[in-house]
């Protein structure tokens, strides 16, 4: 299994301007390097964190000769942090690639040589502390809302102290300002310089330093302030965001057991589950999951594999057939043949998945860090050359030519910028979670918006995840009612789905049930019961292929063609009656899938169900669909589809979570597992699939106002850099044109908090 640090995924690190000097810093685990191609006698990771070499992801980018070098990072608290750490790795001679994946917090890099003592060296110099081979990470206690906000609440009582003293005293009140300014810009410029040497010249925390200090030379000392609080409220909201998505791969790994009962010589004993072999006997208690990939000794059993599979239908195993690590044992205890290796199992194949989709997807940077590169070294030169060229040159006076230089840093100061797309993205955030929608970060908001095709796990998403009766055929002259209390009866206290189901539907009728006495559950039949001293049977029609006449299985199959699963009650010679269940529909799918189409969006069901229950409900929905998919199979339907066009994964379990990794964006439903949802770039919390249309809308509408919002402060900028150098435009006017324009960006974004 992979292993993570104790330490919560809070803490900030130096080159973040999130938390004072004083918050621990991030911790590296040097893992053990393998060599491509050529093992030889040196063991793999103990800890199963690197590969062998081979990855399916980057067969065509691998030289030969390369190795391979693999650290577990903690602390990382959003991906500009992995990419911070790529940067720093790539600029080192010998480095062929270096990745970060963010969802299990590796650091990947493959070099023609040993580098390890120099990637370590290079990512400390960019505000890494490195833990080396051997040492044991500290543990520290869960950061609290203090903690993990210092930084943020001081200057926001800081600010909030400036402009009551500017209020009263106005000199004093622009010193407020300074001192608020100096002490917010102070850990961004410190980690500006820090990535400068590492690399990153021209990062977002070099673009605020030069917002805020250009801002205070010029006079703007409010303005800079502001843009310190509303820059760093943005990145603590997106280091939250990020945090819980990454847990999500902590819960899946809860799944699997820490310990197994072993079988020895006749003697059970409790071992670790990395203890475990093929061949071991294992027992699992009843409402126990299992610890390894195993073959079921015992005669037959009923299984929970809903966490691997989606389906909430429980599944009865017979001997011999293989049961998946992390299924539950439902009703009895079993033993079981393991059959997986350490760190093979289900539940690790999952994770490897979740891995390799992470990697597969590039890094989305955001708009202001790419166009910084360009952007803010052009304003500064710029601004340095009209201030220094025309005295040197042409013998101009140097008083007004040093005026118009602080005037264009002024105009050329990205503060409207820099707010255009936060304000944007955390107004949309703020709506949609009043709606029910839960969109974790600016880079999930804008994916949205671009999605083209939506593909759906089927239980639990688009139908409710609990079956229901639908159907009641009476046979051998007995009426519905009579036959629905007698199954009703036999399946009390049953806690099959099915059981209940029937249960229920008696209750709903108000139905009086028959006496009945020892129950029992036939192996690998069904169940059975003495009513009014008779025996009765409830069962598959698998199991009963003699007893069924010609027109009776044909009815079955007329029923499970429509997507229904079929029981049957019987005695020892003749058919009583049928029962058909089925998964219901959502009551809003119909309608949410047709409002996805008329915004252009195409629906996709992909599904574990037999491909028979998947065709009726797709054919109900009009959408076309996958169905017999293993979490691997929906992985490459989710690829192949996004070769074609952009694509959202929707569902609720965690065999659904690697798929959603592999879509440009996964979706949850708020009623699903934890991993889902956690996993997940999105969730709909209030569990109703009309929220997605409104998030995608909301998506699209929060881009344009994104280039509203650069259009305003660009066009402004470029209008007032021409009347600068023709003399027309003073200090004062450009103050006033960049607070304006920061006003307005502000006040276009906040229309999105009324947006529908």
């Amino acid at each position: 299994m992979h292993t993570h640090s104790s330490c919560g995924c809070g803490h900030h690190h130096a080159s973040k301007q999130h938390g004072c000097s004083s918050t621990p810093r991030p911790v590296i685990r040097k893992i053990t390097p393998v060599a491509t191609g050529d093992h030889g006698d040196t063991p793999c990771c103990a800890e199963a964190t690197c590969s062998p070499g081979h990855d399916p992801d980057d067969e065509g980018d691998r030289r030969s000769g390369t190795a391979r070098y693999s650290w577990q990072v903690s602390g990382m608290d959003c991906p500009a942090c992995a990419r911070k750490v790529e940067t720093a790795v790539r600029q080192l001679p010998g480095v062929v690639q270096a990745r970060v994946v963010f969802a299990s917090e590796k650091l990947l890099v493959d070099a023609a040589s040993d580098l390890q003592q120099a990637v370590e060296q290079a990512v400390d110099r960019a505000g890494f502390q490195l833990l080396r081979s051997g040492m044991q990470p500290a543990v520290r206690p869960a950061p609290g809302l203090w903690r993990e906000n210092r930084s943020l609440i001081i200057l926001a009582l800081l600010m909030a102290a400036s402009a009551l003293i500017a209020h009263y005293a106005p000199g004093a009140g622009t010193v407020a300002y300074i001192v608020t300014t100096l002490f917010g810009v102070w850990p961004i410029a410190r980690s500006a310089l820090r990535l400068m040497r590492s690399g990153s010249p021209f990062s977002i925390e070099t673009l605020m330093s030069v917002a805020a200090i250009g801002a205070l030379f010029i006079g703007a000392t409010a303005e800079a302030a502001m843009v310190l609080l509303l820059f760093m409220l943005g990145e603590r909201l997106e280091s939250f965001a990020a945090g819980r998505a990454r847990r999500g791969v902590t819960a899946l790994m809860a799944l699997q057991p820490d310990d197994a009962v072993r079988l020895r010589d006749g003697q059970r004993e409790s071992v670790p589950v990395s203890a475990l072999r093929p061949g071991d006997v294992i027992e699992v208690a009843a409402g126990a999951r299992l610890p390894a990939d195993a073959r079921l000794l015992s005669r037959t059993a009923s299984f929970d594999e809903s966490a691997m599979t989606g389906e909430s239908l429980p599944v009865e195993r017979l001997e011999g057939e293989k049961v998946a690590a992390g299924c539950l044992s439902i009703d009895r205890q079993v033993r079981l043949e393991v059959v997986s290796e350490p760190g093979h199992s289900a539940i690790d194949r999952i994770l490897t998945l979740i891995e390799e989709a992470e990697e597969r997807r590039a890094p989305i940077e955001r708009f202001l860090d790419r166009f910084s590169r360009v952007y803010t070294p052009v304003i500064m030169a710029l601004a340095l050359l009209v201030a220094v060229v025309p005295p040197l040159l042409l013998a101009a006076e140097w008083q007004p030519w040093i005026y118009k230089g602080l005037t264009l840093l002024l105009i050329g100061c990205p503060c409207a910028l820099v707010i255009s797309t936060p304000a944007a993205i955390t107004s949309a955030l703020a709506a949609a979670s009043r709606r029910g929608a839960l969109i974790k970060g600016g880079a999930a908001l804008e994916n949205l918006g671009g999605v083209r095709t939506i593909a759906f796990d089927k239980t639990g998403t688009l139908t409710e995840g609990k079956p229901q009766l639908t159907a009641v055929v009476a046979l051998a002259g007995w009426d519905e009612n009579m036959l629905l209390a007698t199954a009703a009866a036999i399946e009390q206290g049953s806690s099959h789905p099915l059981g209940k189901a029937l249960v229920a539907a008696a209750a709903d009728r108000q139905l009086s049930l028959p006496a009945a006495s020892e129950q029992r559950a036939r192996a690998g039949s069904g169940v059975e019961a003495l009513v009014s001293g008779r025996l009765l049977s409830i069962s598959a029609p698998s199991k009963l292929a003699l007893l069924l006449a010609e027109p009776q299985r044909d009815e079955v199959a007329r029923l499970e063609n429509a997507g229904n699963t079929v029981v049957i009650l019987h005695d020892a010679t003749q058919t009583l009656g049928l029962f058909a269940l089925r998964d219901t529909l959502r009551a809003d799918a119909r309608d949410a899938l047709a409002e996805l189409r008329a915004l252009d969006i195409q629906g996709v069901m992909l599904t574990g169900d037999n491909p028979r229950a998947a065709a009726a409900i797709a054919a109900e929905l009009g959408i076309d669909f996958r169905a017999g998919l293993l979490p691997e199979d929906k992985v490459a339907a989710v690829m192949a589809l996004n070769q074609q066009r952009p694509v959202a994964m929707v569902g609720d379990g965690i065999n659904d979570a690697p798929a959603m990794k592999a879509a440009t964006i996964g979706i949850a439903m708020g009623g699903g597992s934890d991993v889902a949802l956690e996993t997940a770039d999105a969730a709909l919390t209030h569990n109703r699939l009309s929220g997605l249309p409104a998030m995608i809308r909301l998506s699209r509408a929060t881009h344009a106002n994104i280039r509203q919002n650069i259009a305003l402060a660009l066009g402004l900028k470029a209008i007032f850099l021409v009347t600068t150098l023709l003399g027309f435009t003073g200090l004062w006017l450009a103050v006033l044109a960049d607070s304006g324009a920061t006003a307005l960006v502000t006040a276009n974004a906040l229309r999105l908090l009324r947006k529908k």
